[in-house]
């Protein structure tokens, strides 16, 4: 571990040379806000910039539309409307970032944590992994710049919350209309969601030893089966 290395190294280094990064932030845990940090507030801001650009009258319109086709009843358009208001979005979006996104690297870091003491080494402490949750986290960024970059290039104001996601399954493959679950299914799944999920892999590999398919499973195993039963559900 270099004492020379900042955490501006790291985060060049998690995109361009992850390897000595993930070695380098082993023992920094408290590094882990920054990049955690920058996720959160990005991805924030996207959403924010999203409400306060689109045409919101449009966007509740859809949303109406969507929730009949999937068969709510009509006497909740009245609470739909009246939910669907730029503040209280804007609001929701932030807390639920902010709420879900500790709850998911929460989970993750204790799986890991558990994993590891049956198999790996158990010298790792729970917080480490939750800095490797953070880290391998950080290319989710740039699914917050792609959202800002569609925004940017948009010839108009009516543009579906899913089409800021170009990367997404839904917006390469799936193609569903935006009431189909399966719009909701593809747009969780991004191209960097792969390249997390690869960096996890890594980080397992360089702190336990272990082989590299050990760390793929165990780093794709919870997404697999997340994924795999939310498809068979819809299916």
């Amino acid at each position: 571990m270099s004492s020379t290395y900042g955490i501006g190294n790291a985060l060049i280094d998690i995109i361009a040379a992850p390897s000595k990064a993930l070695d380098e932030v082993r023992d920094r845990v408290s590094w882990l806000w920054v990049p955690l940090g920058i996720v959160m507030l990005l991805s924030i801001a996207s959403l924010v910039t999203y409400y306060a650009w689109v045409d919101f009258d449009w966007l509740v319109d859809q949303a109406v539309a969507d929730a009949l086709q999937a068969g709510a009843d009509p006497a909740a358009e009245s609470g739909i409307r009246s939910f669907m208001q730029p503040g209280t979005m804007t609001a929701v979006a932030a807390v639920s970032i902010l709420v879900i996104t500790l709850l998911i690297y929460t989970l993750q870091s204790v799986y890991l944590h558990l994993v590891n003491k049956v198999t790996g080494n158990p010298d790792l402490r729970f917080g480490q992994w939750f800095a490797l949750s953070a880290w391998s986290g950080f290319p989710m960024v740039f699914q917050a710049l792609t959202s800002f970059g569609v925004i940017a290039v948009a010839t108009n104001r009516q543009l579906a919350q899913d089409a800021l996601s170009p990367l997404s399954l839904q917006s390469l493959l799936i193609n569903a209309d935006s009431g189909s679950p399966w719009a909701a299914w593809g747009s969780s799944i991004t191209l960097i969601s792969f390249w997390v999920i690869g960096l996890l892999a890594l980080g397992i590999m360089r702190w336990t030893g272990a082989s590299a398919l050990k760390a793929v499973i165990i780093a794709a195993l919870p997404s697999v089966l997340i994924f795999g039963i939310w498809a068979l559900v819809i299916a």
